[in-house]
């Protein structure tokens, strides 16, 4: 039985990773985005990240997760006598399927190893196996999911090496090496996983100190090449010896020294200390944080979680995201309730069902798909497109597009500022719509406006009657979109919020024009 049940679980993984949500642009911008730029010839767009005097986040890993299938899905392009460019769609699609593949087969697999006991095993597959956290966050593109995944290994490896008291464990110890390596220039939080997992490794090292010469080998190797790739990304001039020895890109430090100042993380958002407690995990792990206290068993993996919650907790910027790994290890450590079993398994369906439903489908589902539907649409003279109320677009889906083709983000711009932006683009019209005439200040080109049919405010500009100073016609719509970030439940209410973000849920790309003789 709980065969068929976890195959029917890793197809709705499947079936996610092949849905189109959009959960947080760092998934593009801090992946995809910046390697199809080198390996294709897809204009892209660097975030702050990476354009800064100190940038800090490293493309190693980013060219060992994206760059390789990237450049062998160019290489079987080219190989079957294709003479046009790879579409960013099929491109898209590999990675979500990549990241599906090594969710199913590393995470599972790593999950093997650690939970011993078969009956208790099978208990921690299905429940990480039905967490809408698998479904969603970890076949997306985040550096989150890739560091979930060296967590996992990390524990494994430690696990192999430690257990292996007659042998140093050369393999296990260089391949320890490696990950941790990566783990770190991936993203600086990974450390905090393996603080505590680390110590067994001490009194291994007495017995077995080649053991630590070859992850200390293997891990000074790995940081060569790293940061070889890193300062070469990042000059603007070929990289030489000298280069790497005067002025490295140290990625890692930079990350670490612009995290831990909080005027920086001011920008980005600061939280209480009990955020990752009480709001966060709770909201990754649903019912099962109920059993934490009190349906556990020890291990080292809920120890690793709760130790790395805690250290991470004393950073003021706090996302849910930033936990992923913990929900593996908290998961694979939990005992079913003994009493009201059924009640609380059907909280766990129902809580997995929605939020993998909601954010595995509806959240910004709308903005890829639209995307993919502007590299393929040849409008004549189409030179602008506006999005407003949505997560900033992927532009390396656009492909040759951009070449052509302006993408302006509005972000959460007032309404009234907004209609001024497209203003100072839309052509005019004279007359009802349809009856274009270009003419002034308004440009020669058409002008689309991407925006989620929930935003009520653009209903005074839509209609066949000139209702406004701009004047819109849907060109195109994507049902399964829902956004999240506008909800005004003051202003609104509850049902009346409700019924605006859900009930006309949506994104809709509009043909813009604008009225001239009201100037």
């Amino acid at each position: 039985m709980w065969r068929r049940t976890y195959l029917f679980l890793v197809l709705v993984r499947l079936y996610f990773a092949l849905s189109p949500s959009y959960l947080h642009p760092d998934e593009n911008f801090q992946g995809p985005e910046v390697i199809a730029g080198r390996v294709f010839s897809y204009p892209v767009h660097h975030t702050w990240e990476f354009t800064s005097a100190h940038p800090i986040r490293s493309v190693f890993p980013l060219w060992l997760i994206y760059g390789i299938p990237m450049y062998t899905l160019r290489s079987l392009w080219e190989g079957v006598g294709r003479e046009d460019e790879v579409s960013p769609a099929i491109v898209y699609w590999t990675l979500r399927v990549l990241m599906f593949t090594l969710s199913f087969v590393l995470e599972d697999w790593a999950l093997h190893e650690l939970v011993s006991s078969p009956r208790h095993r099978r208990v921690a597959v299905l429940l990480v196996a039905s967490s809408y956290v698998t479904w969603t966050y970890q076949t997306h593109t985040f550096s989150n999911s890739v560091e979930t995944l060296a967590v996992l290994w990390s524990l494994v490896l430690i696990s192999r090496i430690v257990g292996d008291k007659d042998h140093s464990g050369v393999s296990a110890s260089t391949i320890l090496g490696f990950v941790l390596v990566l783990g770190t220039f991936n993203r600086i939080t990974f450390p905090a996983f393996l603080l505590i997992p680390g110590l067994r490794l001490l009194k291994h090292f007495r017995r077995q100190p080649l053991s630590a010469l070859f992850i200390l080998l293997s891990a000074t190797l790995t940081s060569l090449i790293a940061v070889s790739f890193d300062t070469a990304f990042y000059s603007s001039t070929p990289l030489t010896l000298h280069q790497l020895y005067t002025t490295p890109t140290l990625t890692p430090l930079n990350s670490l020294l612009y995290n831990s100042s909080s005027a920086n993380l001011s920008l980005h958002g600061l939280h209480p200390i009990y955020q990752h407690f009480l709001a966060n995990a709770p909201l990754l792990l649903g019912p099962a944080i109920l059993l934490l206290p009190f349906s556990h068993r020890k291990s080292l993996r809920l120890l690793s979680a709760l130790s790395a919650t805690a250290l991470l907790s004393l950073v003021p910027h706090q996302e849910a995201r930033f936990l992923l790994p913990a929900v593996p290890l908290a998961l694979s450590s939990l005992r079913l309730p003994r009493k009201f079993q059924r009640a609380w398994l059907a909280a766990w369906v129902i809580f997995n069902t929605v939020l993998g439903v909601l954010m595995g489908v509806y959240h910004q589902g709308g903005v890829v798909p639209a995307q993919m539907w502007l590299e393929k649409h040849e409008a004549a003279n189409l030179t602008h497109v506006y999005w407003w109320k949505t997560y900033s677009p992927p532009l390396w889906l656009l492909d040759g597009q951009n070449g052509v083709l302006e993408t302006v983000d509005l972000m959460g711009m007032p309404g009234e500022e907004m209609v001024g932006r497209i203003g100072e683009k839309a052509p005019c019209f004279e007359g009802q719509m349809g009856k274009v005439k270009r003419k002034g200040d308004g440009g020669n080109g058409k002008v689309y406006l991407a925006a989620p049919w929930s935003a009520t405010f653009l209903d005074d500009f839509v209609g066949g009657e000139k209702r406004g100073e701009l004047q819109l016609e849907e060109v195109w719509r994507y049902n399964s979109h829902l956004n999240l970030d506008d909800l005004d439940w003051g202003e609104d209410g509850v049902w009346g919020t409700l019924k605006r973000a859900v009930g006309r849920g949506g994104l809709v790309v509009w043909s813009v024009r604008r009225d001239c003789t009201r100037r």
